[in-house]
């Protein structure tokens, strides 16, 4: 199947273009670039990565050399992330997804962050060089492909200590941390993500919101109901109750899912994007070994609940960026809907 992906990709896109190398004549030694066919896939790649309520808050500029990547502040949920901190981590997710997306397709990415400090906005600039695909650029392609959220119950099978591992030692490579939370001190997540979900569920503004960017009126953003399922009373941890939830999730023994923390030492915009390639990279690296993962992040949204994380959890060391759910899929769980993406034109600014 990883072959059968990868050819489609690469024949979508074309080769690195033939170019002059005269050092006699450097009027035609302008670096090889791909072409608007391959950035438009590349890009089409990009946007599937997660972002909160899948909002897709990233706008793109496409120059002769580069590719700029710009947050979109007209997408920013103002009661579910007040400190514009996940919209940061979302763009920093498509950061990683272009990454992959442009590796897979012969090229490699130069990324400058925050090229300009006068436009805090312009979150990065992504210039070309030509690369040839190794097997790990191939799987990362296949993954970012077949890789979405799944707030299902996962099964009881336990994720092998050196998955973890694996996972969190490529991930880190970004410059965020991942810190694997063991079972001895899991239960610290559980009052924060239950005070949020109790306070969630008293704010008129939230509720609103919430309701703004998921249910079945959602075709090109938002979670759909199709892909929540009712909330679980017996779970301990809860998941966000989006609108509309319509999935059916027989699953009833309890799971042996595992849970990761993205924190950085800092918490500037800078540290946020970081945090959000070292998500995509985590993301993607679990589904390349078979698992399955839910993005959760509804108590970092509340400042002192995301403190209380941060003490318990991480010891004062880091601020917590995300958190990721992983584990099995029940063998007999039915596929999810694709979540629905933006048209590819609709983010781009030529």
């Amino acid at each position: 199947m990883t072959a059968s992906i990868t050819n489609g990709l690469l024949n979508h896109g074309d080769a690195p273009p033939n170019y002059v190398d005269r050092k006699d004549v450097p009027e035609l030694m302008a670096p090889p670039s791909p072409t608007v066919e391959t950035i438009k896939l590349a890009l089409e790649m990009a946007v599937r990565a997660p972002s909160i309520h899948n909002t897709q808050p990233w706008r793109w500029r496409i120059g002769d050399h580069a590719i700029e990547l710009w947050a979109d502040p007209r997408r920013h949920l103002v009661s579910s992330d007040p400190q514009q901190g996940k919209l940061i981590v979302s763009c920093g997710a498509a950061l990683h997804h272009l990454r992959v997306a442009l590796a897979v397709l012969g090229w490699s990415a130069a990324v400058t962050q925050l090229p300009d400090p006068d436009e805090p906005d312009h979150l990065a600039t992504v210039e070309f060089a030509p690369h040839q695909p190794t097997q790990t650029d191939i799987e990362l392609g296949a993954a970012l492909l077949q890789r979405h959220t799944d707030r299902r119950g996962y099964r009881s099978l336990e994720i092998p200590a050196g998955y973890l591992k694996t996972i969190s030692r490529n991930a880190a490579t970004f410059g965020a941390v991942v810190r694997h939370v063991p079972e001895s001190l899991r239960l610290r997540l559980v009052r924060p993500f239950q005070d949020a979900v109790t306070r969630h569920a008293e704010d008129p503004d939230y509720q609103l919101e919430l309701a703004a960017w998921s249910g079945q009126r959602r075709t090109a953003d938002g979670v759909p109901g199709s892909n929540v399922p009712l909330p679980h009373l017996s779970d301990p941890i809860p998941a966000r109750v989006f609108a509309d939830a319509v999935l059916i999730d027989n699953h009833v023994d309890a799971d042996a899912a595992e849970w990761m923390v993205v924190c950085t030492p800092h918490d500037d915009r800078r540290s946020q994007l970081r945090a959000g390639e070292t998500t995509s990279a985590l993301l993607l690296e679990a589904t390349r070994l078979g698992l399955s993962s839910c993005l959760q992040t509804e108590p970092l949204g509340l400042p002192e609940l995301r403190d209380d994380i941060r003490s318990a959890v991480l010891y004062d060391c880091a601020f917590p960026q995300a958190m990721i759910r992983l584990g099995w899929v029940p063998t007999d769980s039915a596929p999810l809907e694709r979540t629905p993406r933006r048209a590819i034109d609709d983010v781009i600014d030529r």
